[in-house]
């Protein structure tokens, strides 16, 4: 199916957040949907505007992988084109594709522009070999995106239990801390979704009990003191909101105060060598399972003049800031998983909590609106917690796939 250039739609890139991400989700979803597309005043209000290395790269691997045509992407460019190639998902799929934006830019923010684009697969099951693997390079654990243990254990298996995507098998074969960079990790897809079978839609609207906490302390270049300092400040900020390890059989009779929330924590202590890491850098990444499915997490950074047991506290945190809020996602989740509605088949629904809705996830919804026929509304349940819904599309790959026209 050719990409109509008669209707190209235009995109305002300054609108809502005014960032990369809606170049990210505005470039996939004219892909998947075969639109042609023009997105204008790039990150309009960053200094500087204009692209980054690593938007250049995410659209070049999407044009790549469509074979597509993309022009204006270059360094500083407000404005690009992209016209994804006739029946490419023909043709394409499965593939090996890598990116690389010579930075510690996100690898995370690469995989969210391209990962869409290889869960769909134009044929039906066979025993024909199915992977598509996109390796990626760049940060791992990069400031102003999700870590890669973020999108691991949280985003990776949410969107595979909760739309039935299909599952990603992750191979970090480097970690790139900033400002060296240096990551390598490898995102592959054995089993897409085979033609005419879209993404399950949700329903998820009790938070539930905390099942279990996990986490990662992980560093590179550091003392080894320094991931047991992040775990001792998670565990302080933890234990004084109430969340306490299970002692372990031969604790000696240890007494737990009489409101703890006795729950399995396990966060693991993990030092990268040179030869994985080549630069230096930590981070821990917190995350809770709870009975309803839901998982929320909480993270934090290591940087300069900042203690590691302040780290550890600032991820508990956040990580216990998004349980209060009463929501099904966190809130760096609540925005990845609106395209994900946008695609599904069927009517889904999410409660985000107290909070509302971030700025990221309007600029989402703002977009998928554009892109594509899906309806998204918003109200308020009797506890003040925000549900919003959206009216999939129900996207597949089949071959008759037909356009879907704006309104």
């Amino acid at each position: 199916m050719a990409a109509s250039t008669a209707t190209r739609l235009v995109i305002d890139g300054s609108i809502l957040e005014g960032g990369g991400q809606i170049l990210r989700n505005s470039t996939s979803l004219a892909a998947l949907l075969h639109k042609s597309l023009t997105v204008e005043k790039i990150r309009n209000g960053r200094k500087p505007p204009g692209l980054k290395n690593q938007h250049r790269t995410g659209l070049q691997l999407v044009s790549e992988i469509s074979s597509g045509t993309l022009s204006r992407a270059v360094n500083g460019s407000t404005s690009i084109d992209f016209t994804p190639g006739s029946d490419w998902q023909q043709t394409t799929l499965p593939g090996t594709w890598t990116a690389d934006p010579k930075t510690a830019g996100s690898i995370m923010l690469l995989l969210q522009i391209s990962l869409p684009l290889v869960l769909f697969s134009p044929f039906q099951p066979s025993s024909s070999n199915t992977i598509s693997t996109i390796t990626l390079r760049g940060g791992t654990n990069a400031s102003n995106a999700p870590q890669l243990d973020y999108s691991t254990n949280i985003f990776l298996p949410f969107i595979h239990a909760q739309f039935n995507a299909p599952r990603v098998t992750v191979d970090i074969q480097k970690r790139g801390y900033f400002p060296k960079g240096g990551g390598c990790v490898s995102f592959s897809v054995s089993e897409p979704l085979p033609a005419g079978t879209s993404l399950s839609s949700i329903t998820l609207l009790e938070q539930g009990d905390v099942v279990k906490i996990e986490g990662i302390s992980h560093f590179a270049g550091l003392p080894n003191v320094v991931g047991k300092d992040m775990i001792d400040g998670a565990l302080h900020v933890l234990e004084n909101a109430g969340f306490y390890a299970i002692p372990p059989e031969d604790a000696g009779g240890s007494i737990l105060p009489p409101d703890a929330n006795a729950i399995p924590i396990s966060i693991s202590n993990t030092r990268f060598p040179p030869s994985v890491a080549p630069g230096a850098g930590s981070g821990i990444v917190l995350y809770a399972t709870l009975t309803s499915g839901a998982i929320i997490g909480g993270s934090a950074l290591g940087a300069k003049g900042i203690s590691a047991t302040r780290v550890g506290e600032d991820a508990a945190k956040e990580l216990i800031r998004n349980l209060r809020n009463g929501g099904v996602v966190d809130e760096w989740l609540q925005d990845q998983v609106i395209l994900f509605m946008a695609l599904a088949k069927g009517t889904s629904q999410i409660n985000i909590g107290r909070s509302g809705p971030t700025l990221h996830t309007q600029s989402a919804i703002w977009v998928a609106e554009q892109l594509t026929s899906a309806r998204f509304t918003s109200h308020k349940n009797d506890k003040k917690h925000t549900i919003i819904t959206c009216e999939g599309i129900g996207y597949n790959s089949k071959e008759d796939q037909v356009e879907i026209d704006i309104p």
